[in-house]
Order: structure tokens, then C-alpha cells, then sequence
């Protein structure tokens, strides 16, 4: 009896240990990457207008439109940054898109990643290491902001968005379109800035409350 107690004493022990460690993110300094550019990408919005257009055009063949992107962490100054897309010098995304009908959210990760921050769109350069579901968002209207939740009067959501955490190795090489900007934003300046960054990336460092950050010093 003493023996069984021990046992599950040590795999308790084991079981927080292992459970410690996936709660932890590793980030390394901004200066372990390498950062180039590649052909400009198509954007296929020119204005609020035909973005909404397209997305009741997809809905009325595809159904409830599901995006992914990634939350990706740097060092810099000491201070964790989070990598944003800076379109047209305007607005900033988080690095993702659009899911094809079927894809699964993991491979269409991979791929949006890949098309955007990497020299081969295939994904055989890259192997992005895309972790847990940080949180969703949803859009009830097309012409709406996204919510963290659901309304309960929403019966037919025109989107969905779904944020995860993609930890980055020591050092990777980060090659991106000309006509996009990759810029390392500090956490503190994007916490509740809603007005410039939006819901979802404003609320990025409140997902990662859970997380305990580890700065590697290299």
C-alpha cells in the first residue's frame, strides 16, 4: 500500500512537472533571427466594401468563414515583443488567414505562416511549432467587430477566429513580402490599445496571463 502511495505520489509529481513546462514559453532575443523579403503578395481587399462583399459571397458557398493565426514572441530590451503584419502602413494582424474548405486548423496555420513568413510557401523550410488554442473570436454580422464569445442571438456566425501559440526555436530565418511589414511590438504597448490594435491583438497579453515567459539569454 505504501509502495502504490508512493507512485502516484511521484507520478503527481511528474504529471505538475510536465504540465509546468508546457505552461512555460522559452523566448529568445530578437537579434537570434534573421529577417528578409520576397515578391509582394496579392492582396485581394482594396476597401471595407469589397472585403464585405467577399465574405458574403464565400459564406453563400462555403458557410461560417474560420481563420487562424499565430501569437509569436520575441526578446527585446528585456521585454517580451509580439510579431505583427503591418498592412499598407495602416493596420497590423496577427501573421494567418483563411482556412480552405476541409483544412485543418494546424495545416492551415502551417501554410499561412509559411506564405507569409518564409522564403518557401510549401513549408519544407519552416517547421512551426503551433501549440495550444490561446482563444476564439467570433463575428455574428459580416459588418460587426469580433467578440470573445458567442451571443446567444447569433444563430448564424458569419466568422470565426481562432488564436494559437506558435513558439519559436533559437533561431529561424523570417523572409517576408515586401509589400508587408514584420515589426516586434512590446506586449505592454499592445495590452487594451484596442483603438490601434484591435480586440484581438489588444487581449493577446491577457491569453498569456497563464503563461509563465522565460527570456533565454543567448
Amino acid at each position: 500500500m505504501a509502495d502504490l502511495h508512493m507512485g502516484v505520489e511521484a507520478d503527481a509529481i511528474n504529471d505538475s512537472s510536465s504540465d509546468n513546462h508546457s505552461k512555460r514559453v522559452d523566448i529568445y532575443p530578437l537579434s537570434c533571427y534573421y529577417f528578409g523579403s520576397k515578391e509582394a503578395i496579392v492582396f485581394k481587399d482594396e476597401t471595407l466594401f469589397d472585403r464585405i462583399n467577399r465574405m458574403k459571397s464565400n459564406y453563400a458557398a462555403y458557410g461560417l468563414r474560420t481563420s487562424v493565426e499565430a501569437v509569436i514572441l520575441v526578446e527585446l530590451f528585456k521585454h517580451p515583443h509580439l510579431l505583427l503584419l503591418q498592412v499598407r502602413n495602416s493596420f497590423f494582424k496577427l501573421p494567418g488567414g483563411r482556412l480552405r474548405p476541409g483544412e485543418s486548423d494546424i495545416d492551415g496555420l502551417n501554410r499561412k505562416l509559411s506564405r507569409k513568413l518564409s522564403a518557401s510557401e510549401d513549408g519544407n523550410e519552416t517547421e512551426w511549432q503551433v501549440g495550444e488554442c490561446l482563444g476564439m473570436w467570433w463575428r455574428h454580422d459580416f459588418e460587426t467587430l469580433m467578440y470573445p464569445y458567442l451571443p446567444s442571438n447569433a444563430k448564424k456566425p458569419k466568422e470565426c477566429t481562432k488564436v494559437f501559440l506558435v513558439r519559436l526555436p533559437e533561431s529561424q530565418k523570417f523572409i517576408v513580402p515586401k509589400n508587408l511589414k514584420l515589426l516586434a511590438v512590446p506586449l505592454r504597448q499592445v495590452h487594451e490599445n484596442h483603438k490601434t490594435y484591435g480586440p484581438i491583438i489588444s487581449g493577446v497579453p491577457q491569453l498569456l496571463s497563464k503563461f509563465t515567459i522565460n527570456i533565454v539569454d543567448i
